[in-house]
């Protein structure tokens, strides 16, 4: 800046608890991981600044240690309290919830991005520059045949344009066995159709026999330990799921499985590639919905085993990617 002089930070407060999907209709009380690790794309913007997060306790090891989050607060009565006392440069709020839009207005600020609170409906309305945002979430019609990502999205709501940047997280893991490959395979009950049927699992399991080392997913109940074993693979297989996002935080190559959900809408950054049901006679592709109206097990029982394996074997052949031995078992199958 003119002189040597650096600019003053402005003190930022993003209001992402998790429970409702920035880009999606539904508002619900399970936290969404995926959608808030995907939300600190954002942070790239804003890492000359005095950030403050508001997140749900169970989300909070996705932000901890965050190298552009000055504090992270849990989102309850006495975070709210306090938050109400303060005064901000900016408030974003990507949170659907009538509450939490009705405590980002009440929270004093400059500038207002996102959501916020319509007295007369008791409904989340948009700030100026989000209505498109909102547009998507509430036309199902809309979301099914956008082209833009999910970044394009989120920085459109603060007013930015994405170029390219990437998630932020940060995290240093002890050495361990490397895998080869990771099965990625449960999907939350939220929107079970997401997931690929374990029988699937069991044939690619097969195919690939012994010669590669395997690992199930582990870490169901401990969001470090999942972090970590995430980061022990060479090459996840994945459902459409927080996984995925991880993946693509820690620079993993991944092969996803698709069904219901929009793959459009996601960006990879050259290290994914997605697998959709193929020639599918479906008019609602991808419908969004939490039941098939066609298959008994949805949509995405229609990618093979054997696609999955032949992708694999791309990756695989990589210098990098030289074999190893064992095999994990994997836990509970919920379907």
């Amino acid at each position: 800046m003119e002189g040597g002089m650096r600019r003053k930070k402005r003190k930022i407060l993003i209001i992402k608890v998790g429970y409702s999907e920035t880009l999606d209709a539904e508002v619900g009380n399970i936290t969404s991981y995926g959608d808030v690790l995907r939300t600190t794309v954002i942070l790239n913007l804003y890492k000359e600044d005095h950030v403050t997060w508001l997140v749900d306790e169970k989300a909070l090891p996705i932000l901890r240690g965050n190298p552009y989050i000055d504090r992270i607060l849990i989102y309850n009565l006495t975070s709210v309290l306090q938050l109400q006392a303060e005064q901000f440069d900016t408030v974003i709020n990507l949170e659907k919830v009538p509450g939490l839009c009705a405590l980002a207005d009440s929270i004093s600020a400059w500038r207002r991005h996102g959501f916020r609170f319509d007295k007369r409906t008791g409904e989340a309305e948009a700030y100026d520059g989000t209505e498109g945002v909102l547009d998507v979430c509430r036309n199902i019609e809309s979301k099914r045949h956008r082209t833009a990502c999910w970044q394009e999205g989120l920085f459109e709501m603060v007013g930015a344009q994405w170029q390219g940047e990437e998630y932020v997280f940060s995290r240093k893991f002890p050495e361990k066995k490397k895998y080869d490959i990771g099965f990625n395979y449960l999907v939350g009950n939220k929107w079970p159709l997401k997931g690929w049927p374990i029988e699937n699992w069991r044939r690619l399991e097969q195919l690939i026999g012994t010669k590669r080392s395997i690992s199930w997913q582990e870490g169901q109940n401990d969001m470090e330990e999942y972090f970590e074993w995430i980061n022990s693979c060479r090459v996840l297989v994945t459902n459409d799921s927080f996984g995925m996002h991880i993946a693509m935080a820690l620079k993993k190559k991944f092969v996803s499985i698709f069904g219901p959900t929009q793959i459009k809408e996601n960006h990879f950054y050259g290290l994914g590639t997605p697998f959709s049901p193929k020639d599918l006679d479906c008019d609602l592709f991808p419908c969004r919905e939490k039941a098939c109206r066609l298959f008994e097990k949805g949509c995405i029982a229609l990618t093979t085993p054997e696609n999955i394996w032949n992708m694999l074997r791309k990756l695989l052949r990589a210098k990098k990617f030289a074999p190893r031995t064992g095999r994990t078992a994997p836990g509970k199958v919920r379907v």
